[in-house]
């Protein structure tokens, strides 16, 4: 097991990070944002994800590269949902329109705590206050990140509260599966009929909209350079998994022919968000020097559906006192 320092919050706070081992993969943890920090894949020299070699990037900089975005992923219009015919007001972090990812300081950018820790896995907890952003309730949520047999990267939330509120947590990691500039000629395959069409704020129009005929159309393995009206697609949108969560499938595969690296996602969650990573400009380097533009990684981010509490017919998000919401994904990879 190692265990080091990595740098120092601006609440004094020491931000840890661990190094594990496992099923021919190594991962550095974070306790800041509970960050995958850096994946590597035995036999492929190139890390898997997007990160920073400092702690500063990452509170500056960070676009939630490997975060744990809570304690409601995803964004909710003008900040604001009703629960048991109570009102509540959201920080309205996003150009000052729309909550996203729990706000300004939410789990993803909060220092958590190492609750166990062994060569192969790492748990780690935070406790995420009421009224924190405007959300109701104290979250208590714990984080496992264990390195299985076969390459697998598996990722296990547990959240609780003590009075009625949302939760959604998901891991946010930006993916590159080769050591290219962007993730454009990767291949993808989302198990998905319908996605959510969005409007100018990137919230959810409240129609399940079927992929046939469009762009959206991941149904079978497909490069995700592909052009509407003439442009590269910002994909930025939820694919409808199911509409509750559930057992644990196989619902996405992505393949760099240029590596032979493939990732596939299994998860309990009802959708996966597919980020293109078409915002991306960070202004310094990342791992090993790299520069990060637009496209640089691809995120699939498993959670309920973006808005749910706002969206007549969204699986839910809402988590009440005496239930554990248990949200798991496993990450496979494997190279040709």
């Amino acid at each position: 097991m190692q265990r080091f320092n990595f740098g120092t919050t601006a609440k004094g706070e020491t931000v840890e990070l661990v190094l594990l081992h496992g099923g021919g993969l190594t991962a550095r943890i974070l306790t800041w944002g509970a960050v995958i920090q850096d994946l590597r894949l035995e036999g492929h020299v190139a890390p898997l994800v997007l990160g920073f070699e400092t702690f500063e990037d990452y509170a500056i900089r960070s676009p939630y590269f490997g975060a744990t975005p809570g304690r409601c992923a995803n964004r909710i219009a003008n900040g604001r949902f009703e629960l048991d015919g109570n009102a509540y007001q959201l920080e309205c972090n996003e150009r000052g329109l729309t909550h996203i990812h729990g706000g300004s300081d939410g789990m993803g950018k909060s220092n958590w705590s190492i609750v166990e820790l062994e060569s192969d896995r790492v748990v780690l907890e935070i406790c995420d206050p009421d009224g924190r952003a405007g959300y109701p309730g104290n979250v208590t949520t714990r984080a496992t990140y264990h390195l299985q047999d076969n390459g697998v990267l598996s990722v296990v939330y547990e959240s609780t509260t003590d009075a009625p509120t949302l939760v959604n947590v998901c891991q946010h990691s930006y993916f590159n599966l080769d050591d290219s500039p962007d993730i454009l000629d990767h291949e993808l395959m989302i198990a998905a009929d319908h996605y959510l069409p969005v409007d100018d704020k990137l919230i959810p129009l409240g129609e399940q909209r079927s992929v046939t005929d469009t762009p959206f159309d991941f149904r079978q393995m497909h490069s995700i350079r592909r052009q509407d009206d003439g442009a590269q697609v910002p994909f930025d949108h939820n694919f409808c998994l199911s509409n509750d969560r559930g057992a644990k499938r196989s619902v996405a595969l992505v393949r760099s022919i240029t590596s032979g690296v493939t990732m596939e996602v299994r998860t309990t969650e009802p959708g996966v968000q597919f980020y293109a990573g078409v915002y991306l400009n960070i202004p310094v380097a990342g791992l090993e020097g790299r520069r990060y533009g637009p496209f640089a990684g691809l995120c699939l981010e498993t959670q309920v559906w973006p808005d749910a509490i706002n969206q007549s017919g969204f699986p839910s998000a809402v988590l009440r006192p005496g239930e554990v919401l248990r949200q798991e994904t496993d990450y496979v990879f494997s190279k040709e």
